[in-house]
């Protein structure tokens, strides 16, 4: 007899299915949504205060030095009242202890140690400074300003005179009080020379006919004649709004020179040079203007 298997007679039992498993939205999801707002919203106002409190300081950085800069009248005349010492000097013992001792309120020690022995009693010169004319005021730094100076010296040697030139750059450091000191020495620097710059000289508009050009002409010299002495009421005939104001000068006009007309709309331009005699110095005194003139029933300068 055949013995039957155990396993062939074992019922086979059906696999158990496998839940699946869930994830439920809870109060804990919710929780950390709520913290990931928080810190992005933290995150985003420190960047913008950040940035908020560089503008602020670079705009109060600018302000203050704009309004360093507006004021130079104080740096000018520091500087120009230490040339006229620095640039006068005669070779007695006396006089180079004076100078000396006034050029060390305006310097550094560093700087009055290194102008020892520039001026000596065995030098043949004197120098007086007869003008000092600032150019330039520059700012280099938050406390530092470049200026730029001409002197203008007269040298004695012996019995000849000569008349000397020269351009010089210092700097100056200002503090916040307004003391002033200057921490370079004169150098040397480029003369301010005559540019050779001309402008373009305009040409008449072939548009404005000749009875417009003389009759324009004829109102000028009628202007001009009352200008000098005429009275806001009285220029108020000629001229519109504040486009030319009172004078009051005792000038006697002489003549138009070289008035050139273009058109402009409903407007004539003109550009002209007008010749007064000065009464006080006897002297010709040359103004040039450019005028925009407008004719309804009468002329009048309108710009």
């Amino acid at each position: 007899m055949f013995k039957k298997n155990k396993k062939q007679t074992e019922t086979l039992k059906e696999p158990k299915e496998k839940k699946v498993r869930t994830v439920k939205v809870g109060t804990h999801k919710k929780t950390v949504i709520a913290l990931w707002v928080v810190l992005i919203a933290s995150v985003s106002f420190g960047v913008y205060k950040n940035f908020t409190a560089i503008d602020q300081h670079t705009t109060h950085e600018k302000e203050i030095i704009e309004l360093r800069l507006q004021d130079t009248n104080g740096i000018e005349n520091f500087v120009k009242n230490f040339a006229k010492s620095y640039y006068t000097w005669n070779n007695s013992k006396e006089a180079i202890e004076a100078r000396t001792q006034a050029i060390s309120g305006y310097l550094t020690k560093e700087l009055q140690d290194l102008n020892v022995d520039t001026i000596r009693t065995d030098i043949p010169t004197s120098s007086t400074v007869t003008d000092v004319i600032v150019w330039s005021i520059e700012q280099s730094g938050t406390d530092t300003f470049s200026a730029t100076y001409e002197v203008d010296q007269q040298i004695k040697e012996g019995e000849q005179t000569s008349n000397v030139k020269a351009t010089y750059i210092v700097k100056v450091h200002v503090d916040a009080d307004g003391d002033m000191v200057i921490i370079q020495n004169p150098t040397l620097a480029p003369a301010i020379e005559k540019s050779d710059y001309e402008p373009k000289t305009p040409e008449a508009d072939a548009s404005v006919d000749a009875d417009t050009v003389n009759d324009a002409t004829a109102f000028l010299e009628t202007f001009f004649k009352l200008y000098p002495t005429a009275t806001e009421k009285e220029l108020a005939y000629y001229v519109s709004g504040n486009v030319l104001e009172p004078i009051g000068r005792d000038y006697l006009y002489s003549e138009l020179v070289n008035p050139i007309f273009t058109k402009d709309g409903d407007n004539v331009k003109v550009k002209v040079a007008v010749k007064f005699l000065d009464n006080q110095t006897k002297a010709t005194q040359v103004s040039q203007y450019e005028l925009v003139l407008h004719k309804d029933s009468n002329w009048k300068i309108v710009g």
